[in-house]
């Protein structure tokens, strides 16, 4: 509840492909082999029924995964391609379609509400307070309440409202700060600018984002609505947060209805990933698609800070600061039984995009972590790698840590050895290099550059890899 294009080609949707970023090459390949095996563990861990994601640079999606179940019951496994409910990144298809008309001249971004929707009543209790503006919806600083007035993300139904009803309620609500005064979130600001689409287009919302928005740029798996016909098929089942029992419980499929602008939208990862090129594409460019790049770029710069000076806000996307200090744009989604997640690097020109049929966990999470395990890898070239004397692939595997952790997974690493803790809610930080010394004796490499301590592995009579002793303690292999 909380957080394309007209010729694409799906390149290498295979986990691993050589990459150009900033004028040096960097080969992720390694890094995904080791994002795919954290997603698993983390998986079992967390007991997630399934998890999809996507990277994509620029224009060329890089990786794609899936782990786990899209219904667990039958056994249907989750792809790439598995729809979810992407809730709240519906509101970044509303805030482009808003940002259409505002380039047509069909709106402006101070115009007041009141003008453009003749329905809106909702009461006003600060009489000090300025308009409520198209920008301070886009901005969640309206004022407005967070929900309309209907208790739809009350369970087992989720009884959404229509539009026709969200409007009758309106003179039953009332703001809960003057305009342009705090950050609160609204499903209900965004809900009325999806109103604003089909009063200003003349054009029912739904047509008006199939016409304008989804067909141009080639996003054939997003919808305006969960595809009831697909439920438990190409559409994963949504499963609730974990329960007392330590179990996740099915939760019924449901329609936005009303609330479509805000909340309604399905897509697949491949499909965001394809939204994000579209805009990179846009940035960089001179000729309008869908937008006028200098509009996308505006959608992208902060348009609202709260005075807790930690939230920030561009026209429709949440805007920050990310990791690599650069500026990055995004949304995350929550509806009952789905998280999703949509964040790009906008220097770098690389997205992230993750999706899991279940409530009570943070796709975010997961997209951090893939992007701080690629974040390690070295440009081909660069004088620091080792030669790649040694064939690692028969050290790969999962080792034991019982009963002191979970386990260990060990893999090659540009010509060394890397091991990562299981589970790990921060991966980048739980990764440990080792450089080969001979035979089957490693060294733990420190910060530093300099060597540590000894890491040996054994064989059994076959010569087949059996467990590696370090500290004078054994750590058997479990699997592959």
């Amino acid at each position: 509840m909380k957080k394309y294009f007209i010729v694409f080609s799906l390149c290498l949707l295979a986990t691993a492909v050589s990459s150009q970023e900033a004028g040096n090459k960097k080969d992720y390949s390694e890094a995904f082999t080791l994002a795919e095996a954290w997603l698993d563990a983390q998986k079992d861990y967390e007991q997630l029924p399934g998890l999809s994601a996507a990277v994509v640079q620029d224009q060329q999606i890089i990786w794609a995964y899936a782990t786990g179940r899209s219904v667990v019951e039958e056994n249907v496994k989750a792809e790439a391609s598995t729809l979810y409910s992407i809730c709240s990144i519906s509101k970044l298809f509303t805030s482009v379609a808003v940002m259409k008309l505002y380039d047509e001249g069909k709106l402006r971004l101070d115009d007041r509400i009141s003008d453009l929707l003749p329905s809106y009543s909702l009461a006003q209790k600060y009489p000090e307070s300025g308009p409520v503006t198209v920008r301070s919806l886009l901005t969640h600083s309206s004022g407005l309440p967070r929900e309309a007035a209907y208790p739809y993300w009350t369970g087992p139904d989720f009884y959404f409202p229509t539009r026709e009803e969200i409007n009758a309620a309106l003179p039953n609500q009332e703001t809960l700060y003057p305009a342009s005064t705090y950050f609160q979130y609204s499903n209900l600001g965004l809900t009325l600018l999806g109103e604003i689409v089909e009063e200003v287009s003349g054009m029912p919302y739904d047509d008006y984002l199939q016409e304008n928005i989804l067909n141009p740029l080639g996003l054939s798996d997003t919808r305006t609505s969960l595809p009831a016909q697909l439920y438990g098929k190409e559409l994963a089942v949504g499963y609730s947060a974990m329960t007392r029992e330590n179990k996740r419980e099915r939760v019924n499929l449901f329609q936005a209805n009303g609330i479509t602008p805000a909340a309604g939208f399905t897509s697949t990862v491949l499909d965001l990933c394809k939204f994000a090129s579209w805009q990179f594409r846009l940035r960089d460019t001179s000729v309008a698609e869908i937008l006028k790049p200098s509009t996308i770029r505006y959608m992208h710069q902060v348009h609202w800070t709260d005075p807790d000076w930690e939230t920030t806000w561009g026209l429709g996307f949440r805007i920050y600061q990310g990791p690599d200090g650069g500026t990055w744009a995004g949304h995350e989604g929550s509806c009952p039984g789905y998280r999703s997640a949509l964040e790009m690097n906008l220097k770098r020109k690389l997205a992230y995009s993750v999706m899991i049929n279940a409530s009570g966990t943070s796709p975010g999470k997961y997209i951090r972590g893939i992007y701080g395990m690629m974040n390690k890898t070295i440009p081909a070239g660069d004088e620091s790698l080792p030669d790649a004397e040694k064939d690692l692939h028969e050290y790969t595997g999962y080792y034991s840590q019982m009963p002191w952790w979970g386990e260990v997974f060990l893999t090659g690493w540009q010509g060394n050895l890397v091991s990562l803790d299981l589970p790990s809610d921060q991966p980048a930080e739980s990764m440990t290099f080792y450089r080969h010394i001979q035979g089957d004796t490693f060294r733990r490499i420190r910060d530093d550059g300099e060597t540590g301590e000894t890491l040996v592995f054994e064989r059994d009579s076959q010569g087949n890899i059996t467990r590696y002793k370090i500290h004078g303690n054994y750590y058997e292999k479990t699997g592959p």
